[in-house]
This record gives C-alpha cells, structure tokens and sequence, in this order.
C-alpha cells in the first residue's frame, strides 16, 4: 500500500477530527466497494458499523457505482436507509415484507433512449480495445455501462485514462471507482444522488446542513463527495488513488475498507455519547 503524503489540511487522521463535530452529525453517506466490502462482501465490522449508526438515531446511505440487480438483495440486509445506485441514478428503499422501492431521477423514456445510446459506446468499447471488457454485473444495469479494470482483470492506467477519455468523447459522464470505469448521460452523480435522497426521504435540502453529514469513501469516483464534504474520510485504502485524486479527504482512517468504515463510524459514536447527543436525524434542527 503506497504511504500517504503529509498534508496540514488534508488526510488527517480521525484524532483530529473534532468531538462537537462528530456529536453534531445527521447522517453518513458511503461508498460500498472497497469502503464496506472485501473481494466484494461486505465485512462483519462494517455490517456492524451500519447498525450501530442506525441504532444511535443517525440516517445511514450507501452510494455506489454498482448497478440496481447488484444492490437489491443488500436493501434489506443492510441496515441503511437506502441504497443509491449507479452513481446517483437510482434509489432502493427498504420496504414491508422484504420488497424493494425503486426511484429513479430520469423518466422511462429518457432512460430507454440512454440504455441503447449506452450499449453502443460499450460495443465500440470492446471493439477497440482488445482485452477490455463490461463488468461481470453489467445485466444488472439500468442507467449506466462500466468496464471492469480491477474486479477480475486488470487494466493499465493507461488503458483505463483511454477508456474514460472515449466515454467522455461519446458526450457521457466517466468516472473510475476502485474496480470500475462507470460511463453514463444524465446530470446524476454521486453528490446530486445525495442530494436527492435527502428531498425524498426526509424532505430536507442537503446543502442546508451539508456540516452535518460524513461520506466515506476510498476512490477517484469519491472525489466529488470529499470535496464537497467537510467531514470527508478516506479509508486506508483511498492511498491507491492519492495520485490521481484532484480533491482529497479531510480524514483518513487506519484501517483499510470494512475495518475503516468500522473505525469511523466509531469515532462518531464515541462522540455522540460524550456529548450525550440522543436526537434523532429527523429532531435535528
């Protein structure tokens, strides 16, 4: 794992990340790949890490690059008060009896016309890069393409920069998340996505209490989010994309993916219970 670079405002570790601050927090949004998960399972400390945010009255959002099909059978598994899939295009939301609603930001008619635009880019895609291939999750995608560069093959930085730059040359949106290139049309990303799920589950606006609210995350599809955030935190891991990350976390934890969600989500809640903080998300002011 490449050391992190020191930096006065940036990468800081969790200690100093202040205690009225954690104590005030809403909600925590996160990113699922490599921030909850290993090899693609979320591990038992971050599982856990969800409850207990649950638990103490806190919103808890995962948003993700990973497609609806992907997502569906975690809604319910997970105690979370939503999943936003495919980069801010799509929301599950738990429902009674094991269902599943799904909300979407385009109409059927725009999401028809972008699916066929999208599988011809990720024809050309194929075509003209030998070796590069769609993530093995891409029949269950709705909103969005994205070619595999680190889940079961590995991509060059090089082949992968190409990729994006044909997906952006196509007029799409690209992002690299730690195992993806993600290519989509539309104004949705992860930070709209955000934005978005708080009007419709708590008829909030986002921006009014963005101080509020953590993301965690650990790749250069994170960057929107830990630069927007003040109360940003990389896992470990996030070292891997360091160099190629314009905007940096404000915090980073310890311990790698699941076991940094874990680490985070604790110093959160160590706070909260020396602040004697017990309100819930929706009795914040």
């Amino acid at each position: 794992m490449p050391s992190l670079p020191a930096s006065p405002h940036y990468l800081l570790p969790l200690t100093r990340w202040e205690a009225t601050a954690r104590s005030a927090l809403v909600g925590v949004f996160t990113d699922i790949d490599d921030t909850l998960t290993h090899e693609g399972a979320i591990t038992p400390d971050a599982l856990q890490a969800l409850g207990d945010l649950k638990a103490a009255g806190l919103s808890v959002v995962a948003i993700t690059g990973r497609p609806v099909g992907w997502s569906l059978p975690f809604v319910n598994a997970w105690p979370v008060d939503a999943i936003v899939a495919e980069n801010g295009a799509v929301a599950l939301l738990p429902a009674a009896g094991g269902r599943v609603w799904k909300r979407y930001q385009q109409d059927a008619t725009t999401r028809a016309a972008n699916f066929a635009r999208m599988q011809t880019v990720l024809a050309r895609i194929e075509r003209e890069f030998p070796g590069v291939g769609r993530a093995t999750d891409s029949p269950g995608r709705e909103t969005d393409i994205a070619i595999d560069h680190s889940e079961f093959v590995q991509l060059s930085d090089a082949t992968i920069a190409q990729v994006v730059a044909l997906m952006r040359g196509e007029g799409m949106h690209a992002t690299v998340s730690s195992i993806h290139i993600n290519g989509w049309y539309g104004d949705n990303d992860k930070l709209e996505g955000a934005r978005w799920i708080v009007r419709e589950l708590w008829g909030r606006t986002l921006d009014d209490e963005m101080d509020r609210w953590a993301y965690v995350g650990d790749s250069t599809n994170d960057q929107l989010m830990f630069r927007t955030f003040a109360h940003s935190i990389g896992v470990a891991n996030v070292a891997r994309f360091v160099p190629q990350l314009e905007h940096l976390p404000r915090y980073v934890t310890q311990g790698e993916r699941g076991s940094g969600f874990a680490e985070a989500a604790r110093a959160v809640l160590s706070a909260r219970m020396q602040q004697g903080n017990k309100k819930s998300p929706h009795e914040a002011g």
